[in-house]
């Protein structure tokens, strides 16, 4: 659990502090009663019923029975939520991807009109290339975003010690594509964000959804995370 804000103390941190994703999946696991749980509830519906039967009041009778179906009701809706939530992720996770595709292509189309006109590094066109089949996993999303920004930064520089690239509109309009699906990255990882922040909560929701995400053998998910480089950037001073 995250640490609270202690407001009762007066210290400051002026420095801050770094916060890091835990890049790792951790397994939903439940205890022994909470396995039990389901079946307690329809156990404690079972007995309602016969007890309603038996003192002859029906209104005790239909309780029970509603107590009996609902553990099995509920857990087995919740397995349809769970299939419907990681449909979200995925989609969300395949806007990413488009548009990583995107940028792959955009990257490899400017840098081969650069190396017409002069002799860019080798390694920005191998780092463009390798990318080329997208299928970007989960795990290596970030990574890929990484490289491709570093593309972005290598072919800046090769441009801006040539004027005469600049002038290319060819170029320039490539680039520019570049820059807009850097920013609609940024807004699709948001998305695929929040579609992972809601999935790792839920899961470990008491009692039901934690029962069947450890059942079913679900596990947290790990968001869309900056690059080391970034957040090194980050506390740069730019003013």
């Amino acid at each position: 659990m995250a640490n609270q804000l202690d407001e009762m103390n007066p210290e400051i941190m002026s420095e801050g502090r770094d916060v890091h994703v835990i890049a790792k999946v951790i397994p939903v696991e439940t205890s022994g009663f909470e396995k039990l749980l389901p079946t307690i509830l329809m156990a404690v519906g079972v007995i309602g019923i016969v007890f309603g039967i038996v003192i002859d009041k029906y209104l005790v009778s239909i309780i029970g029975t509603i107590v009996l179906i609902y553990p099995w009701w509920r857990l087995k809706q919740i397995s349809s939520e769970f299939n419907m939530m990681e449909q979200r992720i995925q989609n969300a996770a395949s806007e990413i991807d488009n548009y990583m595709e995107q940028r792959v292509v955009i990257l490899s189309n400017a840098a081969k009109l650069v190396e017409k006109s002069i002799e860019v590094d080798k390694d920005i066109l191998v780092d463009i290339a390798k990318y080329r089949s997208g299928n970007f996993s989960e795990e290596s999303r970030s990574d890929v975003n990484a490289q491709l920004n570093k593309a972005t930064r290598a072919l800046n520089v090769a441009i801006e010690n040539y004027p005469e690239l600049q002038s290319q509109d060819t170029i320039r309009d490539a680039m520019q594509q570049n820059s807009y699906l850097q920013k609609e990255i940024t807004a699709a990882r948001t998305l695929y964000n929040d579609a992972v922040n809601t999935w790792n909560r839920e899961i470990f929701e008491f009692p039901f959804k934690k029962i069947v995400a450890a059942k079913e053998g679900r596990t947290t998910r790990i968001p869309f995370i900056a690059d080391q480089e970034t957040k090194e950037k980050a506390k740069d001073v730019f003013f």
